[in-house]
């Protein structure tokens, strides 16, 4: 795949604390606004612009767009952003709770994206797609990377290594504990040459980012009668991590009601799919095993292995798994994505969370899932599939406003 070195809006290393925030899509507006309360350099002001604005005003409103532009411009004029002097790419390496992963921030084309090279396994929804190419064109720039997985290369983690070699450009540690650690890479082609060998990357988080970075490059395309090829808006910005070693966290569910069902009832549905028993530690043990908090209790239910058809990579999912075999049948809800008795809570909040939302009477069951594993990832992108909503939740998240991709820089 193709590798674009490029010449990075950044944070000065005094100000990359106070710059890098949370992606915009994992806060709303109330969250966000706080977060930026009282921080003026905040990348929030640019990724999520309505914050700035009456509350009222709509997400989707003009001036949202040109607030970001707004918040841009003045970030490039106070010095909270600088252009760096040089073409080159980045190293990015995040710590958290023992366990690192290192990328490689860089561009790559919007054709790859186009082609299937960068692969996919989301669908995405219009709405968003417009949000973000609009924000894309308004800013004329990428102001959030997309988060890539490539398998592992020996090569190029020998050029990593070499690279983070050298002092780093940023190392700081995050609201959230999580630290974060950046290279500028003085000579970028052995990482370009290496990458070259790479014959595919995967969407891991992002898919709304990638899809509209492929828009924004296809307008800017159609809207140049003297198109070469060679300009920035055929590239869009990304970090690229290997593959092992990521770690996606379970993805996990709140349902309102039990359709009408007893609790006691709802456990006895539950036992004609396998063995079900009570547990205190509400962490599924393995793959085809799911844990329900109910009445102030755990229950595990681990499901038969030999009616389990792991060839599918669609059907051999846990989440697919639970929705055919238990949101569907037992509990009526046949589309999660529109239903509105199921929720959806990331691992990150962890089990506690799913405890308060039934104790509080909220909700009436959690469900504790088995996180799906990279090789499943890699295995429906490599089958063209797409998975079920709500199957994969990565941590930690990348900080926005360490790196922006200017669509119009030689």
């Amino acid at each position: 795949m193709r590798l674009n070195p490029f010449r990075a809006l950044r944070p000065p290393p005094e100000f990359a604390a106070q710059v890098a925030c949370v992606p915009y899509d994992v806060v709303n507006r109330e969250e966000a606004a706080s977060l930026a309360a009282g921080n003026p350099r905040s990348f929030l002001h640019v990724g999520r612009p309505d914050i700035d604005l009456p509350a009222s005003t709509d997400p989707y409103d003009d001036r949202v767009y040109a607030q970001g532009r707004v918040a841009l411009e003045g970030f490039l004029r106070d010095g909270t952003l600088l252009r760096d002097a040089d073409r080159t790419v980045y190293v990015y390496r995040q710590e958290m709770d023992g366990r690192g992963q290192t990328g490689v921030v860089a561009c790559v084309h919007v054709d790859d994206y186009e082609h299937d090279i960068i692969r996919k396994h989301e669908k995405t929804r219009k709405d968003k797609e417009d949000d973000r190419t609009r924000h894309v064109l308004t800013l004329d720039a990428n102001a959030e990377p997309v988060f890539l997985a490539y398998r592992t290369s020996a090569a190029i983690t020998a050029d990593v290594a070499a690279a983070v070699k050298a002092p780093p450009l940023y190392d700081f540690v995050a609201p959230d504990g999580v630290r974060h650690i950046a290279w500028k890479v003085a000579d970028p082609s052995a990482l370009l040459r290496d990458f070259a060998a790479v014959p595919l990357a995967y969407v891991a988080d992002g898919h709304h980012r990638s899809a509209s970075a492929w828009r924004a490059g296809q307008e800017r395309r159609a809207a140049n009668p003297q198109h070469t090829g060679n300009e920035e808006y055929n590239w869009f910005l990304a970090v690229l991590f290997p593959a092992g070693e990521l770690a996606i966290l379970p993805y996990n569910r709140v349902v309102k009601s039990l359709s009408g069902l007893t609790a006691e009832a709802f456990r006895a549905r539950l036992a004609t799919l396998g063995r079900l028993e009570a547990v205190t530690d509400p962490r599924p043990p393995r793959p085809g095993s799911f844990a329900f908090f109910l009445e102030g209790r755990w229950w595990v239910l681990t499901m038969d292995a030999s009616t389990i058809d792991r060839r599918d990579p669609i059907g051999s999912l846990d989440v697919s798994l639970l929705q055919d075999r238990v949101l569907g049948p037992i509990l009526g809800i046949t589309d999660p994505r529109t239903d509105k008795r199921i929720d959806f809570v990331g691992g990150i909040r962890g089990t506690a969370e799913l405890e308060r939302r039934v104790t509080s009477g909220e909700m009436a069951l959690g469900i504790s899932m088995y996180p799906t594993t990279m090789e499943q990832l890699l295995a429906v992108s490599d089958a063209g599939k797409i998975m079920p909503p709500k199957s994969t939740w990565f941590e930690p998240k990348l900080r926005s406003g360490l790196f922006v991709h200017e669509l119009s820089t030689a």
